[in-house]
Order: C-alpha cells, then structure tokens, then sequence
C-alpha cells in the first residue's frame, strides 16, 4: 500500500471544504433540530413523571376514600345494630307492660264479676229466705205487725252481709 502525498492532501483539502460546508449550510439547522429534539424529549420525561405522580396520587386518594367508604359503612351497620337492639327492648317494654296491663285489667274484671255474682246470690237467697219465712210465718202467725217488722229486719240483714 503505497500512500501518496497527493492523494493526502486532497483528501484533508475535500474534508475540509466538506466540513466548512456542512457548518455553514446544515451544522446549525442539524444541531438546532437535535437541540428541539432533546427539550422535546426533556419535556415528554417530566410530563411523565408528573402523570406519574399524579395517578400515585390519585391511587392514594382512592384507597382513602375507599377506607373511608369502609369505615362510613361500618358505622352504618354498627348504627343499625344498635337501632335494632334498641326497638327489640323497646318492643319487649311495651309487650310487658300489655301484659301487665291486661292482666290488672283482667283482674278487675273477675273482681267485678264476682261481686255481680255475689250480688246476684244475695239478692236470690234474699228472697228464698223471704219466701220460706212467708210459707212458715202463714203455718204459724197471723197477720201482725211484729212479724213483718221481724221479716223486714231479717232482709235488711241479709242484704246488708258480704
């Protein structure tokens, strides 16, 4: 391999025109372009890792609320046990006290029925009593006064006991 001194010089002389006239024609529009291409890229990498940020963020936010759902229903269901256990004495309450109710009420109505039927008695032994005193007083008395007031005494009595 022989090397000329021609082909040499040509060669850095070609390199260099080739050179000046790339840095005077393209160098700048191609370094511009490569320029706006890395800010572009730049960009893109920051837009990214605030979209990043911001669905970390938004991942967060869900997960807080839903541990507040969570939370909001459980107090629901802790409410709602707590109103059901509340009814369920409230309803026990006032069952006993209809059950007291009825039965004072029931007392007073055998109380009631007793004394009619104690009234009742006494007023049919009244007169029993009455018509067994007219059957023997006719066998033994005559009409007098004494014995009517004797009878009379007699129902007075009789009606008058418990």
């Amino acid at each position: 391999m022989d090397l000329h001194l021609e082909t040499i010089i040509i060669s850095i002389v070609s390199f260099l025109v080739l050179y000046w006239a790339l840095s005077r024609y393209a160098f700048d529009k191609l370094f511009s372009i490569m320029e706006q291409r890395r800010l572009l890229v730049l960009k893109q990498l920051e837009d990214a890792k605030k979209t990043q940020e911001q669905a970390t963020q938004y991942v967060e936010d869900q997960k807080a609320a839903l541990n507040e759902a969570r939370k909001e229903a459980y107090e629901i269901v802790e409410r709602s046990k707590q109103t059901s256990s509340k009814q369920a004495e409230q309803i026990l309450e006032e069952a006993s006290n209809a059950v007291v109710r009825l039965k004072s009420e029931a007392v007073r109505d055998i109380e009631s029925e007793k004394n009619k039927a104690v009234e009742a008695l006494r007023s049919e032994i009244g007169t029993v009593s009455v018509k067994i005193a007219s059957k023997l007083l006719e066998k033994e008395v005559n009409m007098d006064n004494t014995q009517e007031q004797l009878v009379d005494q007699y129902l007075k009595e009789v009606g008058g006991k418990s």
